[in-house]
């Protein structure tokens, strides 16, 4: 089990008072030193948190994957091309939104996804679609060519039970399908350190992207003992 861990979350207290500090690529030092597999970060149209120069940066000092979410714009899959991370994963984005609200409808845009699947894959970045946990988004995501599909697990984080549970299950369909059909399968969206495992125990999960929590618990323990503690949670989840 895998562990990516989104930086977004320092740069935001970066960009909040715009004194250069707390350094995003410096925690994606610390994280890749203390148990991360990959590192997320969302370059934002709006540029709300994470740069452009956080990407270039990022993709030069790490030796862990460099995995970049980022709107299918044609601006940023420029950019992509130019950085060449490890992986895009194409996400949603409303400028209005806190944080990203939902999985991508890959069914209603799927055209021009599939031209930027193309021409990412041409590149050798692997692509993952961030995705709700519905079949037909999935078998559509496999259809566009992507290797990935990337769960959005936000209903699942924010129901109580017994809604939960229903949440869960329809995680767990989907999963089975993405297995089916032979795409990779990550998930993130809304994990914390209680109900992380549920997840991680998915049939086929290779990997959770988790950010907030681990920035939020880090606030008290250190950013590498919280990215620490949670690579460890997904260890005893196998």
């Amino acid at each position: 089990m895998k562990l990516g861990v989104n930086i977004d979350h320092i740069a935001t207290l970066r960009q909040q008072r715009q004194e250069g500090f707390p350094e995003p690529v410096y925690a994606a030092l610390i994280a890749e030193e203390h148990g991360a597999d990959s590192i997320v970060a969302h370059l934002r149209e709006d540029r709300r948190h994470i740069q452009e120069r956080d990407i270039r940066l990022l993709k030069q000092v790490l030796k862990i994957p460099l995995a970049m979410e980022m709107a299918a714009t044609e601006a940023m899959e420029r950019l992509a091309l130019d950085v060449h991370p490890k992986r895009v994963c194409l996400v949603p984005e409303k400028r209005q939104e806190l944080t990203t609200e939902g999985g991508l409808d890959v069914i209603a845009h799927r055209t021009a996804l599939k031209k930027t699947v193309q021409r990412l894959s041409a590149k050798k970045i692997e692509v993952s679609l961030f995705i709700d946990p519905d079949g037909d988004q999935v078998r559509c995501a496999q259809s566009l060519g992507a290797d990935t599909v990337e769960l959005h697990t936000g209903a699942y984080a924010q129901a109580q039970a017994p809604a939960r549970d229903q949440q869960l299950a329809k995680l767990v369909k989907a999963a089975e399908l993405a297995a089916k059909l032979k795409l990779r399968l990550h998930a993130g969206h809304g994990l914390t350190y209680r109900n992380v495992q549920p997840v991680a125990r998915l049939p086929g999960m290779e990997e959770l992207n988790i950010g907030f929590s681990i920035v939020a618990r880090a606030v008290f323990i250190g950013f590498g003992a919280a990215v620490h503690e949670m690579k460890e949670l997904l260890l005893c989840a196998e």
